[in-house]
């Protein structure tokens, strides 16, 4: 066990020195492959993502993914330290990506080699996947068509090693207000910008209906807004954008038919991808959570969780917080946690069987 869990940090230093913004992932691709092939492990490739069975992989058996994610955002220009040199210093590893999510991937990538070649009641699938942190459609998307139905999958993210049972998901709206051009001087028209504004307003202080038990209140927000071209033109459209944290009380499609009955405006989503998700109350995985004294919560940021359909938690190490900041950084200690939790967790999962 020290040996994989060494051999886990050395990969995260690895991945952190070579670059891999998001649909640029091929040399970290390379690099997982290359890896899990020296451990006797066949691997499939398909873009950018990188994903394995277990050495006794079979079909009749329901499966269990392990996935996290290759790719990074890009390094903002707080960074003080070299983004793509891995610095160890007091006990802690710097370097894009330490953090969200390459700690969670070198531990589930451990937790998967620890378990490869058992017989298990489960198949374990391991999943590299790209394009993450923009939600692309080369990422976990595209590859789940390929994988057989999950049973449940371990999403990896810096949760403190808490687990995340009900993720929000995202619905951004373009909404058109229309009204009718004339010229200002002459108070002729009917000025778009004014016919948005009682939608503006009840935008403001709007709230949803229902309201989720882990996640709470669903959240609404006009974020851009556009209208007019001249001084003296009275605009006859206003567009208006609408940023929409659906919790997992309501599907996008409800959510999107609530606004449609409160506002004025046509409302057209450019996506209804990034669902909202929560835990069934009568998955097996609720018993070994509960076995384990496993502290639960509602996650407000997205993950792949959003484009799994299956029953999915969401665990790792490492802490949400230090996402996407300058210096980002992972205790090293967090990743021996990191992996001994997620084999717990698999040991107590494959066990009630």
């Amino acid at each position: 066990m020290h040996k994989l869990k060494e051999e886990a940090k050395e990969l995260l230093q690895q991945l952190i020195e070579t670059p891999s913004l998001s649909r640029e992932e091929e040399n970290t691709a390379q690099l997982l492959s290359d890896y899990l092939v020296s451990k006797g492990i066949k691997v499939n490739r398909q873009f950018n993502n990188i994903w394995a069975v277990n050495k006794h992989f079979d079909p009749q058996l329901p499966s269990v993914l392990l996935n996290s994610h290759h790719d990074t955002v890009k390094p903002n220009n707080g960074y003080t330290k070299d983004p793509y040199k891995a610095i160890i210093e007091d006990g802690k590893l710097y370097g894009l990506g330490s953090n969200d999510a390459g700690g969670c991937l070198v531990s589930l990538i451990a937790a998967f080699v620890y378990f490869y070649e058992k017989k298990l009641p489960y198949n374990l699938i391991l999943a590299a996947t790209a394009e993450e942190e923009i939600s692309g459609k080369n990422g976990i998307a595209a590859l789940l068509p390929e994988l057989p139905p999950i049973d449940l999958a371990i999403v990896g993210e810096p949760t403190l090693l808490d687990v995340a049972v009900a993720e929000k998901g995202l619905m951004v709206i373009d909404a058109t207000v229309t009204g009718k051009a004339g010229h200002a001087a002459r108070n002729e028209g009917i000025n778009a910008l004014y016919e948005a504004l009682p939608d503006l307003n009840l935008i403001k202080d709007y709230r949803f209906e229902k309201v989720s038990d882990y996640l709470g209140e669903s959240k609404v927000s006009a974020t851009i807004i556009q209208s007019g071209s001249q001084h003296n033109v009275v605009p006859d459209k206003c567009v208006y954008t609408l940023d929409v944290r659906v919790t997992d009380s309501y599907t996008l499609q409800e959510a999107l038919d609530e606004l449609k009955r409160v506002l004025k405006a046509d409302l057209q989503p450019r996506s209804m991808r990034l669902n909202s998700s929560a835990l069934p109350k009568a998955h097996k995985i609720w018993d070994v959570i509960h076995k384990m004294n496993l502290k639960c919560y509602g996650s407000p940021t997205l993950s792949d969780q959003a484009l799994i359909s299956y029953p999915s938690i969401k665990i790792g190490p490492g802490d949400s917080a230090r996402s996407h900041t300058p210096d980002e950084f992972i205790h090293l200690e967090e990743i021996n946690q990191g992996i001994d939790r997620y084999i717990a967790i698999l040991q107590h999962y494959f066990d009630q069987n």
